[in-house]
């Protein structure tokens, strides 16, 4: 067993989630990857589907999987309702719909549904760019909800909060790294001059702790649309935050930061960051932002302010804006998803074993699945391209499942691949 499952299946196991389950924004093992088998590499509306379901609107939110449900996001066509939405894995059958948000102003090319859902398997929490945040039963009984920039003040980034929570030992950690000024969609009201990460209560949905996230940023580069992610478990747990200028890691006990590394030397002002860290190997892997700039791997038990030349290894060509890194079998898939290239590493060096330009050009805004010996990429016109998994560079298949924008990543859990495309709702599976 590699170190890099061992790791992972400790994780799922503190998370009280169960194998099959996709419970969050990355997935298992926050990592992109699943265990699941035996899935396609190809589907259409005629070959390896076995179900799809229309949504009410489009979304970027990655659809979470648990217990046999299905846990969608989603905006509600002309109405400025934010819905939650779940539907039964085996057949599509919505199960409930609850209105849980509402959109009051819209950025440039966010719906607000953006953050992805997260659940235990009992009950589950949806998170909107509105900072309103609601948690139901699995059954669509409701629990409790909060106004979160009603409390702590308006979310005020370029293209508007995408941050999803993440659910570790039963609080859901929130952060909220924005600009202190302005946007012109933004609306009146008194003005936040914070950044922070919050513990919240899973259960009662009352805060924990309020860590205020120092930073040095400036402008545009205080805004982070990157989601909070746990490396390790018990003692050596931390919770990760990368962006306004830095990669952060915090005790999950009180917030308090354990270790800095600073990525913008230059104190550029448009350095926003939107690629989540992902933690595996002894490393947290981060990527600074724009694209073609260094993806660097951090030693994850460093404490203090950390150097440049504190780093494991650097890899600083075709490096993603948008996308996740995909770790899998002891291999880092990073996406370049305006060219796009699609680059294989060795997760422990950063040596490049092989690199390809994709046929089904860019952008990409969903970030590459890892699961059943196979890396899945989607681009936003909704072209699917398959390659195997390994060290050998090799195309299984390339097809089009269109319904774009396509921005939520796609998910393998119950054996199945779970596809959210801005019209429908894909479940697939030979």
């Amino acid at each position: 067993m590699t170190k890099t499952l061992l790791c992972g299946m400790l994780l799922l196991l503190a998370g009280g989630v169960q194998a099959g389950d996709w419970p969050q924004w990355r997935g298992p093992y926050q990592n992109g990857s699943a265990n699941e088998r035996n899935l396609p590499a190809v589907w259409s509306a005629t070959e390896n589907l076995v179900w799809a379901v229309d949504l009410p609107g489009p979304a970027a939110a990655t659809p979470v999987v648990a217990g046999g449900r299905v846990f969608v996001s989603s905006t509600a066509a002309g109405s400025p309702d934010l819905l939650a939405l779940c539907f039964r894995a085996r057949d599509g059958k919505l199960l409930w719909r609850r209105q849980a948000g509402t959109v009051k102003r819209t950025p440039p090319s966010n719906t607000m549904a953006s953050p992805s859902p997260v659940t235990d398997g009992k009950r589950v929490y949806f998170f909107y760019g509105t900072g309103e945040l609601a948690a139901f039963e699995v059954d669509g009984t409701p629990r409790w909800s909060r106004d979160l920039a009603q409390e702590y003040g308006q979310f005020s980034l370029m293209f508007g909060y995408s941050s999803s929570p993440l659910l570790h030992e039963g609080r859901l950690y929130i952060q909220v790294l924005r600009c202190q000024k302005p946007y012109e969609w933004s609306g009146p009201g008194e003005w936040p001059t914070d950044s922070f990460l919050l513990a919240v209560d899973a259960a009662t949905g009352k805060t924990l702790w309020k860590h205020a996230r120092q930073t040095d940023a400036r402008d545009e580069s205080q805004d982070a649309y990157t989601t909070p992610a746990l490396y390790g478990r018990g003692r050596q747990a931390k919770v990760l935050v990368a962006g306004a200028d830095y990669v952060t890691a915090h005790d999950p006990a009180t917030g308090e930061e354990v270790w800095r590394l600073a990525f913008n030397p230059r104190q550029r002002r448009n350095w926003r960051l939107i690629p989540t860290p992902v933690p595996g190997n002894g490393l947290v892997y981060a990527v600074t932002p724009r694209g073609r700039n260094p993806l660097f791997a951090i030693p994850a038990d460093r404490s203090g302010t950390l150097a440049w030349s504190d780093l494991a290894w650097t890899f600083e060509r075709d490096t993603p804006d948008v996308c996740v890194p995909l770790l899998y079998r002891e291999r880092l898939y990073v996406l370049d998803d305006t060219t796009p290239v699609l680059s294989c590493l060795d997760a422990a060096t950063g040596r490049q074993i092989w690199q390809t330009p994709l046929k089904a050009g860019g952008p990409y805004r969903a970030s590459p699945l890892g699961a059943d010996g196979k890396v899945y990429c989607i681009n936003e016109a909704g072209e699917v391209t398959v390659l195997a998994a390994g060290d050998t560079l090799l195309v299984l298949s390339q097809f089009t499942v269109g319904e774009g924008p396509c921005q939520a990543t796609i998910v393998a859990a119950a054996g199945r691949l779970f596809l959210r495309t801005a019209k429908r709702l894909w479940c697939v599976g030979q």
